[in-house]
């Protein structure tokens, strides 16, 4: 766990009564993705046909980013819980802003690591499967992922980050755009 600094209350400092919350401003909920990769395989869970989102589809490991917790701590705190799985090499690939109404989105920081030991555990979230690269675009994914994991999978060391953003039209049609 990362020592903390604590500064004083000097008026160089913002307070957190002077942060601009207020029920009046957007508010975004963080969320964490991460696509754990081994060799040409990337491991996804496929949503149990019980959940409410994304029934039967196949998608990343995440979840929200929990109070007091960093976003990459966030990340492989959620791998663990729903994989039973150490994260090695984690890297930050990129952030999609989901505008889900006027008021609130969901920003989502997208993650690759690699896992070479071990095998994932049973979880109450869905079924884990590792599929292969030439594989994974015949299965169902969550919609998303079709266009999100091209540019997650190609991601490496030293890369600029993506930045997207994910809104729906007037006919509830997922628009997806990305910054470059």
């Amino acid at each position: 766990m990362p020592t903390p600094t604590i500064l004083n209350n000097s008026s160089a400092t913002m307070p957190a009564s002077d942060q601009g919350l207020n029920s009046k401003r957007y508010t975004c909920v963080p969320r964490t993705l991460t696509f754990i990769t081994r060799q040409n395989h990337v491991l996804l869970i496929k949503g149990g046909s019980d959940k409410k989102l994304w029934a039967n589809l196949y998608n990343g490991i995440g979840g929200h980013v929990e109070r007091g917790e960093n976003i990459r701590l966030s990340a492989i705190r959620e791998v663990n819980e729903e994989t039973g799985l150490v994260v090695q090499n984690l890297q930050y690939c990129g952030m999609i802003s989901v505008d889900v109404s006027e008021e609130t989105g969901v920003c989502i920081f997208v993650f690759k690591g690699e896992s070479f030991e071990g095998e994932p555990l049973m979880s109450q979230e869905g079924i884990l499967e590792w599929v292969h690269y030439d594989e994974m675009y015949k299965l169902p994914l969550v919609e998303d992922l079709y266009i999100l994991l091209p540019r997650v999978l190609v991601f490496t060391t030293g890369m600029e980050p993506f930045f997207g953003h994910f809104s729906y039209d007037h006919h509830g049609q997922l628009v997806i755009t990305f910054e470059g």
